[in-house]
């Protein structure tokens, strides 16, 4: 299998939440994926998310109530570890529909409401940190 190029930061999509053109930054340092979640709340064992950034206007869905979703210690790059919500979703790259895990947080200071990391990258794509968009420059052609 070939392995597609991807650059440091792309726009893709994820149909299920409804989130589409997302800026995403492509984070090798990371082990997991993160998406923002403005607001989460668990409530009789179903798990309610708000995807919306002020900064992001293309990050805005309804409340999406997940009932398969487990919990994950992430580790951040200062050392600080942190419990998490974790969902699988679909993410589209280069029009392939992929299964992704998410661990969900409050992104609202970062500059990209989603990181990809390697244990989704892995396997299926090289970085290459001189370019940008080559997901999202396909997209148009397809």
């Amino acid at each position: 299998m070939t392995k597609k190029i991807l650059g440091r930061v792309d726009k893709i999509d994820f149909p299920r939440l409804n989130l589409f053109e997302i800026d995403v930054k492509i984070d090798t340092g990371a082990y997991t994926s993160a998406i923002h979640c403005s607001k989460i709340s668990e409530e009789d064992g179903k798990l309610r998310c708000t995807f919306e950034s002020k900064g992001h206007p293309n990050f805005k869905s309804e409340d999406i109530i997940f009932e398969n979703y487990t919990y994950t210690d992430v580790k951040s790059s200062n050392g600080h570890k942190e419990n998490r919500y974790k969902i699988k979703t679909d993410v589209i790259f280069f029009g392939k529909t992929y299964k992704i895990n998410l661990t969900l947080s409050t992104r609202d200071d970062m500059r990209f409401p989603v990181l990809i990391g390697r244990q989704f990258l892995s396997k299926k794509f090289i970085v290459d940190v001189d370019v940008e968009n080559q997901s999202h420059k396909t997209k148009n052609i397809l």
